[in-house]
């Protein structure tokens, strides 16, 4: 890769964990003579040096060209007292030498051990660096990079699950097994053209199951990002629906907290209130929106607007209807306003009222009592299933991790699709279905990182943080 930032003949360094005070912290190195230069800065250099991977050494971070230049005799300036971890290469995260540093967790303390580095022959690592260097090592492939941060950003347990497969290799072994099926026609279709028989059709000169096989799993793996795209990024859900149908009632229920002001006096929320909630794993932010009434009030009014405002971006919108009162013509003329957006009806107050209503045209509908906490589970299998429609990935399948895989894994599936098409069709030679494998698997190629572009690589990388 041409950047200069990345260049990976510099040692680097970066602190590791969040700066902000805490009881531990770590700060990484990594690159050639990496563990020497860390010896300069230690207070026991021949035990850092002789280290073998893999292993841990005690002793202190010091600054002893301060000592020098205040003219002091004795021991040495030390910073903190530490744990140095040693990873020799090639069994390190990055494939190079690697040190990380445990050192007391006070931003004073953190900033000195990584600037004493920075004197010392390191260079600021650039976001990215280390699990860049991973890559380039062949330590790691881009599914497995990209993966790492899908979990540092996974918001529930499900979507770090997700992306920790991804980490593991189910992606990139996936990819590996499509692309077997693509080189074992592609070494079918060349044995025949080197020698020719008076098959009728082109279509009779190769078996096409593999093809057929290879097209059905790029297509489950394409559909498959649709649902894993709502895991990584989550889903905008909204509350609405007049005043005191329970939905701040609802909103603190499934927090489990009580965020929202609850109360029966009509126009309490006048504004807006949003905070994360799991689905079932599905990641949402949940708005609790101002009730939906005519009114004098100014403030309460602009609420109100906001309200429709916020519904007309809604992934899913989750209409409350008071069950003790029933719906009326201002529910259906806002619901039906909207049917654009997808929509569920909750009947709330169940606990209060015998009565089964019915929404007309409403196409989902849930009945739960907000307050006593009943037929949550039914609303979160209703969003769930709404939210992922037919693209849920079932467990025990991998799925897409970024939005570059499935441009990729696309443009494979394509080449794949028209490959059989003109066997089937004869309209062209075999080679013409050589080149269309050959292509399939450049684009496989770029999902894996065996081919891809440098601004590709820095459009990746550039979104870590620092110190990964």
């Amino acid at each position: 890769m041409t950047n200069v930032k990345y260049n990976p003949e510099d040692p680097i360094a970066a602190i590791a964990t969040p700066l902000s005070p805490g009881a531990l912290a770590i700060v990484r190195a990594s690159g050639k003579n990496c563990v020497q230069l860390v010896s300069t800065v230690f207070s026991r250099p021949k035990a850092l040096l002789e280290a073998q991977g893999n292993t841990i050494v005690y002793g202190w971070i010091v600054d002893s060209e301060k000592e020098k230049s205040e003219g002091k005799n004795g021991d040495e300036k030390r910073i903190d007292e530490v744990l140095v971890s040693v990873f020799r290469a090639p069994k390190s995260f990055t494939g190079e030498e690697m040190c990380e540093i445990s050192c007391h967790g006070g931003v004073s303390v953190v900033n000195a051990v990584y600037n004493l580095l920075i004197k010392n022959g390191f260079r600021p690592a650039e976001k990215g660096e280390f699990t860049f260097r991973a890559y380039i090592n062949g330590k790691a492939d881009l599914t497995r990079a990209e993966a790492v941060r899908e979990i540092i950003d996974s918001k529930t347990d499900a979507s770090r699950s997700h992306a920790a497969g991804r980490l593991s290799g189910s992606l990139f072994e996936e990819i590996d097994k499509i692309k077997t099926l693509i080189t074992d026609t592609l070494a079918a279709i060349e044995v025949d053209i080197e020698y020719p028989e008076d098959e009728e059709t082109i279509a009779d000169s190769f078996d096409q199951n593999d093809l057929i096989s290879a097209r059905d799993r790029l297509q489950s793996l394409a559909d498959s990002w649709k649902s894993e795209k709502i895991y990584q990024d989550g889903a905008k859900i909204v509350l609405a629906g007049k005043t005191n149908a329970g939905k701040s009632s609802l909103f603190n229920a499934l927090l489990k907290e009580d965020r929202s002001i609850v109360s029966d006096i009509e126009g309490t929320t006048r504004d807006w209130i949003e905070s994360w909630v799991s689905f079932d794993g599905i990641p949402a932010r949940l708005f609790d929106t101002a009730g939906l009434r005519k009114t004098d009030d100014a403030i309460e009014a602009r609420g109100v607007e906001l309200t429709k405002d916020i519904a007309s971006t809604a992934d899913l919108m989750l209409y409350l209807v008071d069950s003790t009162k029933g719906v009326s013509a201002d529910d259906i003329e806002f619901v039906e306003k909207n049917n654009s957006i997808p929509t569920i009806v909750v009947f709330n107050k169940i606990d209060t009222s015998d009565k089964k209503i019915e929404f007309d045209g409403a196409q989902n509908s849930v009945y739960i009592s907000a307050k006593k906490a009943l037929g949550l589970g039914e609303l979160t299998s209703l969003v769930k299933k709404i939210l992922l429609g037919s693209s849920q990935v079932r467990s025990s399948h991998t799925g897409l991790g970024s939005e570059r895989q499935k441009q990729s894994v696309c443009e494979a599936l394509e080449r794949v699709e028209h490959a059989l098409k003109i066997a089937d069709d004869g309209s062209y030679g075999l080679d013409a279905v050589v080149q269309d494998l050959e292509d399939c698997l450049d684009s496989l190629g770029e999902v894996t990182g065996q081919v891809t572009p440098d601004d590709v690589l820095g459009s990746i990388f550039s979104h870590f943080c620092v110190g990964k």
